[in-house]
């Protein structure tokens, strides 16, 4: 049994708008992982702890940002739209 029969969400829309909004902070965790594991990596590789790690950190960090900027927009075009189309069918 899926959990949008448990809860009984029959909205389609609703459920994509909140998996969305789900991967937004898994987006910020992962790509600041994935800088962190290169930049070690590279550190391991030249010899150059910490220096490759804190640069890669950081543009982790920023890509983590971006991601979730990108996220947002999306998510607020989704609801943008769904509202535009309730006001539609309302008239």
């Amino acid at each position: 049994m899926g959990l949008a029969k448990f809860f009984n969400i029959t909205d389609r829309n609703y459920l994509d708008n909140l998996s969305l909004a789900g991967t937004i902070g898994l987006h910020m965790v992962s790509s600041v992982a994935v800088g962190v594991a290169l930049g070690y990596g590279l550190d391991f590789w030249l010899e150059t702890y910490p220096w490759c790690s804190g640069i890669f950190m950081l543009i982790g960090i920023a890509a983590g940002f971006k991601n979730v900027y990108v996220d947002a927009k999306k998510l607020a075009a989704r609801q943008e739209q769904e509202n535009k189309g309730k006001g539609d069918a309302q008239e």
